[in-house]
């Protein structure tokens, strides 16, 4: 299993000229000053993403440098921020909304699944919405109901948005740059509780594809699949999984909308077992999704059913309880057992 990625554009400054440590927060924060850089027509808005620099200071600093009129502090009001970015893209702009919690992004819904992702098709293609709705999402940081969601199936489901899930500091500032680039409009989930996660930044880095997932570790027994905030959980599983003499590979789809089924179907192939480790319910989830998909692609090389781990099918738990419903390391390395018994 190899690593897949976007090629160098030409002309680009050779990777690893630049490269810093940060933390996936200010990687996201130095992907935007980047993107606003490089092209005028990016503006952000969100709930106190200019003055305050947005609740997780994922925008701080960027007000001062780039004016009011391009970090817009919006009102409390979802649905008209993202009604707005539509509006900034009919006009040529390239709105970056931030939606301060996951489960705030409902009275927004609307709006993205009748509006946004359907003007494309709509207008037989001649119209675009490049918009990139941020979105910090899953739990982890003892936060109360409504801040703790992971509820990308609902639009990884909604044809014409494209879904993408960052996981470590260097990925998040190529796939955020990446995003704002498409004419795609993008749902750009970020990890709330890895946002301190420190990491390599290569800041010459090109922006990263939208469709390719990366091997990040190469496994002949088991493969492991994850996103944003389980990708870590899963390096986790299968380092632990080389003490009993195991051979665990790790895969992070970063783009859950569209799937690298490619990528995954080579993976399936090289082990035969694949696990697949969201935070969401596995009931309905990107997992089950997963499941059939390799199922009916793979089954002549499958030794054993694509399982999965995730949290329950229960509204969020209060956070004492927090850490016993979101999917751990036990839990992936359990299910990694039961795919070795078959």
């Amino acid at each position: 299993m190899t690593s897949l990625d976007a090629t160098p554009t030409a002309g680009a400054t050779p990777p690893g000229t630049k490269t810093t440590t940060m933390t996936l927060g200010k990687a996201l924060n130095a992907g935007l000053r980047r993107a606003m850089q490089d092209d005028d027509h990016v503006v952000l808005l969100g709930e106190d993403v200019g003055a305050l620099g947005g609740v997780f200071r994922i925008t701080e600093g960027l007000q001062d440098e780039f004016g009011a009129q391009r970090v817009v502090d919006a009102p409390l009001a979802e649905s008209a921020i993202v009604g707005a970015a539509i509006g900034l893209a009919l006009r040529g702009y390239r709105p970056v909304c931030e939606i301060q919690f996951d489960g705030f992004i409902y009275p927004a819904f609307d709006q993205i699944v009748s509006q946004l992702a359907k003007m494309r098709a709509r207008s037989g293609g001649r119209v675009t919405l490049p918009v990139v709705i941020r979105v910090p999402v899953g739990g982890g940081i003892g936060a109360v109901e409504h801040h703790s969601e992971s509820n990308e199936a609902y639009f990884a489901h909604t044809a014409g948005l494209r879904v993408v899930s960052c996981a470590d500091p260097g990925d998040s500032y190529r796939l955020i740059r990446a995003a704002i680039a498409s004419d795609d409009p993008v749902i750009f989930y970020e990890p709330k509780r890895r946002y301190w996660d420190k990491g390599p930044v290569d800041l010459d880095a090109a922006p990263a594809s939208l469709d390719r997932a990366r091997v990040l570790r190469e496994g002949r027994d088991v493969t492991l699949v994850a996103h944003g905030p389980t990708v870590k959980t899963a390096l986790a599983a299968a380092e632990a999984a080389t003490e009993d003499g195991f051979s665990v590979g790790v895969v992070d789809l970063r783009t859950i909308s569209p799937l690298d089924m490619d990528t995954l179907m080579r993976c399936a192939e090289t082990t035969g077992r694949m696990v697949v480790v969201h935070e969401a319910s596995t009931f309905l989830g990107i997992g089950a999704e997963i499941a059939a998909a390799i199922t009916e692609a793979c089954f002549h090389v499958l030794e054993a059913p694509v399982l999965r781990v995730g949290s329950y099918n229960l509204p969020y738990p209060p956070a004492k309880v927090e850490d016993d419903f979101l999917p751990d390391v036990d839990r992936v390395l359990d299910a990694v057992d039961r795919a070795l018994k078959f």
